[in-house]
């Protein structure tokens, strides 16, 4: 996805909640870091909702669409295929982001300036790599227990 993982989330698989323990917030959830997407999502069907950062109300849909065998040589996980950038964090959940995307398409916009250097250098909302997603997805998190 591209984001570096450090806000509050919870992924439900049916009813089962996975993400980061902790009494503090009253959350109880299955500790995500023992458990793996093979476990949780045996079979082609199988689904799961990922919330992420829940000030900012990210919802994401994971459906399996297939399984295939393991190819020998191939660095696993891979994205196969995909589109458009990842919203940078922090940019106000789907509301915010599309407010966002306005302000950069609008050089006339009262915001054009402040978001266009709020934005990570470069940023193109259209622009997407699966070689460098797939170098992404295959990095250590960059902050594990953040």
């Amino acid at each position: 996805m591209g984001w570096l993982g450090g806000h509050l989330h919870v992924f439900d698989v049916g009813g089962t909640l996975y993400g980061t323990p902790d009494p503090e917030w009253g959350r109880d959830d299955l500790d995500e870091n023992k458990f793996r997407v093979r476990d949780v999502l045996p079979k082609a069907g199988s689904k799961l909702r990922w919330d992420y950062d829940f000030g900012d109300g990210w919802e994401h849909n994971v459906v399996v669409e297939e399984i295939s065998a393991a190819e020998p040589g191939v660095d696993y996980p891979i994205c196969l295929a995909g589109r458009r950038a990842c919203p940078p964090e922090d940019c106000g959940g789907p509301w915010g982001y599309a407010d966002l995307l306005a302000a950069l398409a609008d050089p006339a916009h009262p915001d054009h300036e402040h978001l266009r250097e709020w934005t990570p250098l470069g940023f193109d909302p259209d622009y997407f790599n699966p070689e460098e997603t797939n170098l992404a997805m295959q990095s250590p998190r960059p902050l594990e227990g953040w």
